[in-house]
């Protein structure tokens, strides 16, 4: 009966993005919709973005095992991206009429540097659809207990958010995000509300979480506690600023109102409520104490499913699976989106510059379709990886790749497309080095190939400054004599 309303509501998002999909005439409708979308709707697209799979079972299962100090990379990190971009990257891109994140890079420094940016991007998505994939073949299997096997449930999953992103694309994506993140909140604040009577009431819960030393946040007071720490926090927080799905909303903003706030109160909104499931798990070491302890040790990611499913009454279960799905596909159908734009746009684009607008609408859903392939085989691939771990593995490779030269390009005059290459390539090898040598356990890799993009970029720029200066005196020289 459950897997049965699961699939009935799965058939009824694709209708609605199906019936969205009409307003899609051209690619500024399916990669940014037409730059219509209100305040109310980028918020719901922002904070749906980032409430996906991890949220729900990747978050709960660290905090578990690790407290607050565990998930400073998601959430405090990915809820303060949204907030940083809202306030200090928003308005600057808005203004400049871009379909995707890679033209600006195009714009201020070039062709090449948009290619490797734009490939960096493309590939740190692999991981992150991934995780919502897995998630959902997770799903599927726990729903007909055990008939669907964890491949063909990533299958039914995959091809239910295609349905409607892939006609739709970003009027679907946007439209459907509204209706699933009111069933998501719903959905899971109801649930808090039953478990914390059902553990006893929900001073029970936070003392219980008290007592195991849950709510600690900062490191060890010592160097290399306090370096690890500090790289969690910045790897989503300034990884996934140069993310195409967050410049995507941006972008689709009716203003640049719309633009600035959206994502600012949809970050706050994402890191208060992301301690919704982290209270459900807890109740659950209350609820049912040796299946919790069980599952924590084996499988933590399980835990919430197993609470809902074997001690929650059936009206709770459809809630639970219903938001679950919800954060899944809204979290997915934009992650599957704007690599497929990316593409088309900043790579495809260049071997057919004249392409019909219609041609190039064709191209990006044939790229959502192939996209979608291969994140299904990299999922099956991937089995036995924990969510958590494939989010975070996505964001390092723009946070050492593109952020430095978004960021510069921006903020600092004199930065330079010598720079930007030099801060990409420094950046990328430093934490090739760090992730595939021991030297990675002592000094955290995405935080040493920051520095050396940082680097880079400084030496790039005022390098090239300096000969040109050299150039100038010698000229005036030249010119006395």
């Amino acid at each position: 009966m459950l897997l049965t309303l699961v699939i009935a509501y799965l058939l009824v998002t694709i209708a609605i993005g199906l019936v969205a999909a009409k307003r899609v005439k051209n690619t500024a409708d399916f990669a940014i919709a037409g730059r219509h979308l209100p305040l109310a709707m980028i918020v719901t697209t922002t904070f749906a973005t980032w409430f996906g799979s991890e949220t729900v079972l990747g978050i709960p299962a660290k905090f578990v095992n690790s407290g607050l100090n565990g998930v400073v990379e998601d959430s405090f990190g990915a809820g303060s991206c949204l907030i940083l971009v809202g306030l200090f990257f928003a308005a600057k891109l808005y203004r400049m009429t871009l379909l995707t994140i890679s033209d600006y890079f195009r714009e201020r420094y070039g062709r090449s540097v948009e290619v490797i940016c734009s490939v960096i991007i493309m590939v740190s998505y692999l991981g992150w659809v991934s995780a919502q994939v897995t998630a959902l073949g997770l799903v599927f299997n726990l729903l007909s207990d055990g008939v669907i096997s964890m491949p063909l449930g990533m299958v039914i999953g995959v091809f239910s958010i295609l349905a409607y992103t892939l006609f739709g694309g970003m009027w679907s994506v946007a439209i459907t995000d509204f209706i699933q993140m009111i069933i998501l909140v719903v959905g899971l604040a109801v649930l808090a509300v039953f478990a914390g009577n059902q553990a006893g009431g929900a001073d029970k819960v936070l003392a219980l979480a008290v007592s195991q030393d849950m709510f600690k946040f900062w490191p060890e007071p010592n160097f290399k506690d306090i370096l690890f720490f500090f790289a969690g926090a910045i790897t989503i927080m300034l990884g996934s600023i140069p993310q195409q799905d967050v410049f995507q909303r941006v972008m689709s903003a009716n203003s640049e109102y719309a633009a600035t706030r959206g994502p600012v109160i949809g970050g706050v909104f994402y890191i208060l409520f992301a301690f919704v499931p982290m209270f459900l798990v807890v109740s659950a070491m209350i609820i049912m104490p040796e299946q919790a302890a069980t599952l924590i040790k084996d499988d933590p990611q399980k835990v919430l499913p197993v609470l809902v499913m074997t001690q929650m009454p059936f009206i709770m279960q459809v809630l639970f699976f219903g938001a679950l799905l919800s954060a899944i596909k809204s979290c997915a159908s934009a992650t599957l989106l704007a690599p497929s734009v990316t593409f088309t746009e900043n790579i495809w684009r260049q071997f057919f510059p004249h392409q019909s607008d219609k041609q190039e609408l064709k191209a990006m859903r044939v790229t959502v379709l192939v996209f979608s392939i291969l994140v299904l085989g990299y999922a099956i691939a991937m089995q036995g990886t924990s969510i958590y771990e494939m989010v975070s593995g996505a964001y390092q490779v723009t946070l050492v790749g593109a952020f430095v030269p978004l960021a510069f390009g921006l903020y600092w005059k004199k930065a330079t497309t010598q720079g930007a290459l030099l801060a990409i390539v420094l950046g990328l090898i430093t934490w090739l080095v760090f992730m595939l040598t021991p030297a990675g356990e002592q000094f955290p890799a995405q935080l040493a190939g920051v520095l050396a993009s940082l680097t880079g970029m400084v030496l790039g720029s005022l390098g090239r400054q300096a000969i040109r200066n050299q150039h100038g005196s010698h000229h005036k020289v030249v010119g006395l004599a």
